[in-house]
């Protein structure tokens, strides 16, 4: 007599990790909040219909209203409107900066990276290092100090400030294709040094841009806002964000509203920036799930 045994499957469900679901949704939610200030940035005549400018001096310093969504400030003017054509203001200077950091950057990481003088390459990042050595926003304050206040000189000095980082990750990444044995193999087959810079070193290496520009906007806006606060960005009347809490600070007693509301819209952008690039450094390097 034979004995049939049968074999019961088990469909094993592995359920993910309760931290894994929350960052995901932490993720999701910052990308939302960013599509919102984006629409901000793109279509502000759409989302209001108040002037960011106009003031109203029998309106002054009013409380949050159907009328005014965010109040109104210290001249009657509505806030709400002044926080969404603000954004235009705040993340577009925030990436003039990030662009400036990244193109000059990236030339100094791949010089640094890619060259066969180790000279070129000790110059370049002692260049690096004595940039790194000041804090960015005390950089960007020597710099303004010296050429004066001002949009374009605000651009170009934290530009300067955040040159390090970029080029530092590239120089690395470019470092570690360069020493790869694909590349040896190029250079073995014959393929010129310019060939194998344009074909292998610079795609492979230049692929932790977009996090980075991801993660360094964030921080460029709050530079931005930081210094515009000390009155040396966009003046008054200009409705961007770091301007709009300066000049609320001396009417919180009365109008609370008036400074809390543009540095919560402010500080939930910069971080979900930053959580937005940290997922997406995360799924560049293997880690995300």
């Amino acid at each position: 007599m034979s004995i049939l045994h049968k074999e019961r499957t088990v469909d094993v469900v592995v359920a993910k990790p309760t931290w894994a679901v929350s960052r995901n949704k932490t993720v999701v939610a910052a990308g939302a909040y960013l599509l919102v200030i984006g629409f901000f940035v793109a279509f502000p005549h759409i989302v209001t219909s108040h002037d960011p400018l106009e003031t109203d001096l029998l309106a002054v310093n009013l409380s949050p209203s159907a009328e005014h969504w965010a109040g109104t400030d210290y001249l009657g003017r509505d806030l709400f409107a002044r926080i969404v054509y603000g954004a235009r203001y705040s993340i577009g200077i925030g990436l003039a900066v990030t662009l400036i950091a990244l193109v000059f950057g990236t030339i100094l990481g791949v010089l640094a990276g890619t060259t066969r003088s180790r000279a070129v390459d000790t110059v370049a990042m002692r260049c690096i290092d004595v940039l790194s050595s000041f804090p960015s926003v005390l950089l960007a304050l020597v710099i303004v100090g010296l050429t004066g206040a001002g949009i374009p000189n605000l651009i170009v000095a934290l530009g300067i400030g955040g040159i390090p980082s970029f080029a530092r990750m590239i120089r690395a990444e470019t470092k570690g294709v360069v020493l790869s044995e694909y590349v040896e193999q190029a250079t073995t087959f014959g393929l010129s040094r310019w060939q194998i810079l344009m074909r292998h070193v610079l795609p492979n290496s230049l692929g932790v841009i977009p996090y980075m520009i991801t993660i360094s906007l964030g921080g460029a806006i709050m530079g931005v806002s930081g210094l515009s606060f000390l009155g040396i960005g966009p003046q008054p009347p200009t409705p961007e964000w770091g301007t709009i809490l300066a000049e609320s600070r001396n009417y919180l007693r009365i109008a609370w509203w008036s400074g809390i509301l543009p540095g919560i819209v402010l500080v939930l952008t910069v971080i979900s920036f930053t959580v937005v690039g940290r997922a997406w450094q995360s799924k560049f390097e293997g880690r995300g799930q």
